[in-house]
């Protein structure tokens, strides 16, 4: 039989994996796949760049088209990133027929519905494994290995740039500042961090997984969104303290009222497993109601991670070119015509529990003002601590652990707390999660 030929689309970081990993472990693809794979053409921007794999036999160019609607071509592989020009070659690839195989989290979150109605009207295939988590095949596990259970709720260390700077903020006390220049060093941050720093790229991946657990529509703009930029050395060294870590988590989970869809830094208690994921390492923890909790732990990025995730996606379009296609796995795990209408929650309607810090005033009855309107919102206090003032005179940091409440209470009560006299500045606010079973 033939090999089935792919074209990439961007022949960077992780196209040159791509290429690497096929290479070095093509016979053992071969038999996974039933078909030999074959690279046969690539574009790239900068022909004469110096490339991490071999380029030998493939057939180079700087127009993507020219390899979208190369004849020969059964499989397109984006990998240029973006949601512009990628979009405009998915969606025609999809119209010339040739399944697709995009790493483009961005590109599935904001256009996926489109991009998976137009593929299904042309029996064909659009596989994504590698838009989320690099190298850990997470969908896979949601979408399949999971099929048997009613999924509760998922979170996740979905950014390994976000995941490295709390990291080293609290393990060497470094302030955020330092360590972002530093991650921008390492090439573990863009030269412009915001997406990895204000939740954008977590938001991206968590929008993928949530519509794939619970069997909803893809809706990106939904997502709340808080970043990491707000937290101190002291908020850190507080939660340890406390028995916590703070990692910045997508969470999303099933409720009555609709499914929570959000990002934002969180305290774990420091036993859960996935408190101790560190450095640029991802995980996603799964709660099934059949299977309980699972956690998928593995590389976020990186060549050989990241090609890994698609090398198994285009296995996966292989195995399947002569299967029919109304019998495939779906797009978003569940039957197109059966994706659910159920609500996304409002922030404000969320329920979780709190890390509060304060700076107050040294004066006796501060706490009891502060207890007053926690407990005149139904929020009550689970932990407290009161350090000392630097100098006399000085303003004393108060650092609470609430029991869970509506966000919108608690907001209410943020703002009266502020008001107060004996307060300075404003109240630090870190949500909470137990993630346990």
């Amino acid at each position: 039989m033939k090999p089935v030929k792919a074209g990439l689309l961007g022949l960077g970081t992780v196209g040159g994996g791509v290429v690497n990993v096929l290479s070095r472990n093509g016979k053992e693809i071969a038999r996974r796949a039933g078909r030999e794979i074959e690279i046969s053409h690539a574009s790239a921007r900068d022909l004469k760049k110096p490339r991490i794999c071999e380029t030998k036999g493939i057939q180079l160019t700087s127009n993507i088209m020219e390899v979208v609607n190369d004849p020969e071509i059964d499989i397109v592989v984006e990998l240029i990133g973006g949601d512009t020009i990628a979009h405009e070659a998915v969606m025609k690839a999809i119209s010339n027929g040739k399944h697709v195989v995009t790493a483009n989290k961005a590109l599935i979150a904001k256009y996926g519905n489109e991009i998976f109605s137009e593929a299904q009207k042309k029996g064909v295939m659009v596989a994504f494994e590698a838009a989320v988590a690099g190298g850990i095949p997470i969908i896979k596990a949601i979408r399949e290995g999971l099929a048997g259970n009613s999924i509760e709720w998922l979170a996740g260390i979905i950014n390994g740039t976000g995941n490295f700077i709390l990291t080293e903020m609290r393990d060497k006390g470094r302030a955020f500042a330092d360590v972002l220049a530093e991650a921008q060093r390492l090439g573990y941050a863009e030269a412009d961090p915001t997406f990895d720093i204000e939740g954008v790229d977590a938001a991206h991946k968590l929008t993928i997984l949530a519509s794939i657990a619970f069997g909803i529509p893809l809706q990106f703009d939904k997502v709340f969104m808080e970043g990491i930029t707000a937290i101190t050395q002291e908020d850190v060294s507080y939660a340890t303290e406390l028995g916590y870590r703070i990692k910045h988590l997508g969470v999303s989970r099933r409720t009555d009222k609709g499914i929570e869809l959000r990002v934002h830094p969180t305290l774990i208690p420091h036993r859960r497993l996935i408190a101790n994921v560190d450095g640029v390492m991802n995980a996603v923890l799964v709660k099934g109601d059949a299977v309980g909790p699972t956690l998928y732990y593995g590389a976020g990025a990186g060549a050989d991670p990241t090609a890994s995730a698609v090398v198994a996606d285009i296995v996966d379009v292989v195995r399947t070119l002569t299967t029919d296609p109304e019998n495939r796995v779906p797009h978003l795990a569940f039957q197109p015509d059966a994706l659910s209408d159920i609500p996304i929650l409002p922030m404000d309607e969320v329920e979780t529990a709190y890390y509060l810090r304060m700076s107050v005033a040294d004066k006796p009855g501060v706490l009891a003002e502060v207890a007053s309107i926690l407990g005149g919102k139904g929020i009550s206090i689970e932990a407290m601590i009161q350090k000392e003032p630097a100098k006399e005179g000085s303003n004393a940091d108060l650092i609470m652990l609430t029991h869970k409440v509506i966000e919108k209470n608690m907001n209410e009560a943020i703002s009266a707390i502020e008001a107060l006299n004996s307060i300075s500045g404003k109240v630090v606010r870190i949500r909470m999660e137990r993630l346990d079973s």
